[in-house]
């Protein structure tokens, strides 16, 4: 995995330090290391990083799970909670955000590890997947349809629009659709010309063989 940048959002020096220390080691670097849910937010938004480790209790009136529910949703960043509290209702809060990970306190260096770059990679394959939809949904609205009943002349197959005036089937699809058109012929059309050709080439012939007898 590449060298991320990431935040550190921790209200404890030593803990602050300590992660920076192991992220740095990773070959990761911390842009931001701050204490307050109000500050993370103000440093995400002029640094956008590709990664945020959140502590759960920390400084200021915002705790961890709402600091990063507003991350992810105004930024669409990954958010690594720290904790250590594993109780079901901090736990049941946290999972409402949808965050990339969790690693408890006091930390396994390998499951932070880890937890690190499971988020970082899963990010990467979820901003391709958004990217995807993006192009996905541009690509459908592009898309003009047809439906509903289309007055067809019986004999020439022209199309009648809703102004009343007839069209060629080419030039009504072409401007209603972005189909565009080759063109071929059907097995049953080839036989047609061929039957056509011949009936043509036989009456030349018996043309021709007229005209002979009557110069003799």
């Amino acid at each position: 995995m590449s060298a991320k940048s990431i935040i550190i959002v921790e209200d404890e020096g030593i803990v602050a330090a300590d992660l920076e220390d192991r992220l740095n080691r990773w070959g990761h670097k911390v842009v931001a290391k701050v204490a307050s849910g109000q500050t993370a937010l103000a440093e995400v938004a002029r640094l956008k990083p590709d990664l945020v480790l959140m502590d759960i209790i920390i400084e200021g009136t915002m705790d961890g799970v709402q600091a990063a529910e507003q991350i992810m949703s105004l930024h669409e960043i990954p958010v690594v909670f720290l904790t250590a509290h594993a109780d079901n209702p901090t736990m049941k809060r946290a999972q409402l955000t949808g965050p990339f990970g969790y690693v408890l306190k006091p930390f396994d260096e390998r499951e932070l590890h880890v937890a690190v770059e499971i988020a970082a990679y899963r990010a990467q394959v979820e901003k391709k997947l958004r990217q995807v939809n993006l192009d996905l949904k541009k690509a459908l609205d592009e898309i003009k349809t047809l439906s509903g009943l289309l007055p067809i002349c019986a004999w020439c197959k022209k199309i009648r629009d809703d102004s009343g005036y007839w069209h060629q089937v080419e030039m009504y699809l072409k401007r209603h659709t972005t189909v565009d058109f080759t063109h071929g012929i059907c097995p049953e059309c080839m036989t047609k010309v061929k039957s056509g050709l011949q009936a043509e080439r036989e009456a030349k012939a018996r043309l021709s063989s007229n005209r002979a007898a009557t110069d003799l």
